[in-house]
């Protein structure tokens, strides 16, 4: 018991380094603006496969460390993956029940509130972005869900995660 529970902890850190690595890909400038929230979309993943596990606590230390990453405002990430994982535990049985083709919906909404949380954080310190390009990586993320959920299921069910 005591194994499956330190095996779960490692797998999850190291898909969500590996998110933070995609996060912080050089990529050009014109892809730049579609690069989805790799990490946001990782957390989404693991909070509705294991609420049990991994919660708002861990999506608020995932944020910091994104925050400090990224070199963004303390705390603007945190808060937001914090409200959408809360979100997705209340709803992960909900969400669950989705085939996946219908689960890329509420991944959109959820990726669009963490855009909105953090447009909103953004101009309380004076960056005002209004272009319609700031809200593509919401876009981005649900196209690649499917994708990101595929992999991230064979993954759990390798190591036995449950």
């Amino acid at each position: 018991m005591l194994q499956s529970k330190v095996a779960t902890k490692l797998v999850v850190l190291a898909s969500l380094l590996v998110a933070m690595v995609l996060r912080i890909l050089p990529l050009p400038k014109e892809w730049f603006v579609y690069n989805p929230d790799w990490v946001l979309l990782f957390l989404i993943y693991w909070a509705i496969a294991i609420p049990e596990r991994v919660g708002v606590g861990h999506a608020w230390c995932v944020g910091v460390s994104s925050d400090v990453l990224t070199g963004r405002m303390l705390g603007q990430h945190a808060l937001a993956y914090s409200v959408v994982v809360f979100v997705c535990v209340k709803l992960h049985t909900r969400l669950r029940a989705y085939p996946l083709y219908q689960q890329v919906l509420p991944v959109f909404l959820l990726l669009l509130v963490n855009q909105l949380l953090i447009f909103w954080t953004q101009n309380i310190k004076g960056a005002h972005s209004t272009e319609l390009i700031h809200w593509s990586p919401s876009l981005a993320g649900a196209l690649v869900w499917p994708a990101i959920f595929t992999t991230l299921r064979r993954v759990r069910r390798y190591y036995n995660i449950a």
